[in-house]
């Protein structure tokens, strides 16, 4: 019998992974790990309650080892999200891509279970993971 060339999950199938230890962080769930994805990054995060961090700030600059472009989409509830200072409010199904590397980002949820998607990748290049989840993925 012939393995499957395709895989399916809900998000409350993936099991999270703890990467802080901070209440006010969103639950992570390891997307690209999870279906063995190496062609470009993608988590989710799901927050337990309004006020929760769902999107830790960050830029994906050389000092976080990446040059991703990142594209996120707010699958559930609402997010604020704030960019370089300027907030862009987020609810559900907006998307929102930050093409620059260097812009700071973050994202605040506004509503329980607020649910974001993320998406990223270094325009040009092979698919590189963020030095950061390497440790969480033996096969990185």
């Amino acid at each position: 019998m012939a393995a499957r060339s395709w895989k399916s999950a809900s998000i409350a199938e993936i099991s999270p992974l703890v990467y802080e230890e901070d209440p006010g962080t969103a639950e992570w769930k390891p997307v690209r790990i999870h279906f063995g994805i190496r062609s470009f990054g993608t988590n989710a995060y799901v927050a337990h309650g309004a006020g929760d961090e769902v999107i830790g700030e960050h830029t994906e600059t050389e000092e976080s080892g990446t040059r991703h472009e990142e594209l996120y989409y707010v699958a559930a509830g609402r997010a604020t999200f704030t960019l370089d200072g300027e907030q862009v409010d987020a609810p559900a199904g907006t998307f929102l891509h930050v093409r620059d590397p260097a812009v700071r980002r973050s994202a605040v949820a506004r509503e329980p279970g607020t649910t974001v998607l993320c998406f990223g990748g270094t325009p040009g290049e092979a698919f590189a993971v963020s030095p950061w989840e390497r440790k969480y993925d033996p096969d990185a």
